[in-house]
């Protein structure tokens, strides 16, 4: 059974192929190449049901979709939903260096990755969070990964997301901790 992946970011199809694949070993996922749907929900659920909707109409399979960012106590909850597009680039760069700019003497550095990952197959819709705490650094700090993760430091570990081997980040972050929620809801409807 194929299920496709509602993302253009190669570093997203790459992850999500690992946390499914590691779970979902029947299931072939495959990559999106269809049109980018406006993502102008008001949640990172809303946002990941428009993107699953969207691939899951043009492909005709089943579909996957996440909407996912990073959220700050000190700014609000931002840049939240608004992550990927933060300074208005979206280049990862670019809202990195935002994000520190704007944290510049604050001493409440708290904040969380947050995950919506949501399934769409036929007219059944299903949605899963996941939530991964941590701080923001004042520097980045490590290579891997990708988007804010040279800046954010997990709950529990002394180096950044960025610092931790695919394997490791893929065992706690958000984004494993969403699509392991739905792993059972996407084999029970693709059986």
């Amino acid at each position: 059974m194929k299920l496709v992946l509602a993302t253009h970011n190669a570093h997203k199809v790459e992850e999500l192929r690992r946390i499914l694949g590691a779970v979902l070993p029947d299931i072939e996922v495959v990559g999106y190449d269809g049109p980018e749907p406006v993502e102008d929900g008001d949640s990172f659920a809303a946002n990941a049901l428009i993107k699953a909707r969207a691939a899951a109409e043009h492909t005709g399979l089943p579909a996957i979709a996440d909407d996912s960012g990073v959220c700050v106590d000190a700014l609000g909850g931002a840049p939240g939903i608004h992550s990927a597009r933060y300074a208005g680039t979206r280049d990862d760069g670019d809202n990195l260096r935002l994000l520190l700019k704007n944290l510049e003497g604050e001493t409440n550095r708290a904040g969380h990755f947050e995950c919506a990952a949501a399934l769409v197959v036929g007219d059944v819709e299903h949605v899963e969070a996941g939530i991964w705490t941590g701080e923001i650094l004042t520097e980045p700090a490590g290579t891997n990964g990708f988007g804010y993760d040279p800046i954010f430091r997990p709950t529990g570990y002394d180096v950044s997301a960025a610092e931790l081997t695919p394997e490791e980040k893929n065992a706690v972050s958000h984004r494993a901790r969403a699509f392991t929620a739905i792993a059972p809801i996407v084999g029970q409807l693709l059986k």
